[in-house]
């Protein structure tokens, strides 16, 4: 289990894919753009074997095509999508993908996009979220709707502390604003908003981040806790009406 290793591809100005590396090869998750995916395949010397998609958007498959003619690999994706995306297997909720020898779980999490999945391996603490969770963040609701998105969270949310959060984007200290501006006065996300930033000055990723640490600071997990509901004077809504309407402040900030 410890030869299982992630690496992170940044690309256009805020993107993420990630190289999964093990003794048998190579998998990527999102492959948005193939030149710097095939890039950091040449630097690592094996071959790659799986094309992982969690959604149909462009910035998440444009790099598929090319990758899949080089490389032979398989792609997987998610079943909604099947039409539209090139795929070898498609997968949907409770499904299990064998990723070089890691068993990846799949969660169906629409909201941002109606096809919209995740993978988890337990095994290896790992959640390649995409663009449904971020950094003290969550993705805009394009396709579906906020109870949907809300139900998709939740599904993350009861995930081990422990897990690690790959998403799609660098999104995370404009996040961090939109969230102090929430609550203000909470010293203990200042705190935790200010190593970020720190990691960001330093020229590192803020990602993977912890998902216990998700929980505790991210205001998209948090829309069913009273104290969070009566700091934005949402109290007596449903966590639902409190998810639409913290979404639609992040929207418009």
């Amino acid at each position: 289990m410890a030869d299982w290793m992630v690496n992170l591809v940044p690309f256009a100005s805020d993107n993420y894919a990630y190289l999964i590396e093990s003794d048998d090869g190579l998998a990527v998750v999102d492959p948005g753009e193939a030149a710097p995916v095939a890039a950091a395949i040449k630097t690592l010397d094996k071959p790659l074997r799986q094309i992982l998609i969690t959604h149909h958007h462009g910035d998440h498959v444009g790099g598929v095509a090319a990758l899949k003619a080089t490389h032979g690999a398989e792609v997987v994706g998610p079943k909604a999508s099947a039409g539209k995306l090139p795929l070898d297997r498609a997968v949907s909720e409770g499904d299990r993908v064998d990723c070089l020898g890691a068993e990846l779980t799949v969660i169906e999490t629409p909201g941002h996009t109606l096809d919209h999945i995740a993978y988890y391996t337990e095994g290896h603490q790992g959640l390649f979220s995409a663009d449904c969770l971020f950094v003290l963040g969550c993705g805009r609701v394009f396709e579906g709707d906020a109870p949907m998105m809300w139900n998709s969270l939740l599904k993350l949310r009861a995930l081990s502390d422990e897990t690690l959060v790959f998403c799609g984007h660098e999104y995370t200290m404009a996040n961090a604003r939109f969230a102090l501006s929430l609550t203000p006065d909470d010293s203990a996300l200042q705190a935790h908003i200010d190593g970020l930033q720190e990691r960001r000055d330093q020229g590192a990723p803020t990602v993977p981040s912890l998902l216990g640490d998700e929980k505790r600071f991210n205001p998209f997990l948090r829309c069913d806790d009273p104290a969070f509901q009566e700091a934005l004077g949402l109290s007596g809504k449903s966590a639902a009406e409190v998810f639409a309407e913290v979404r639609a402040r992040k929207d418009r900030f």
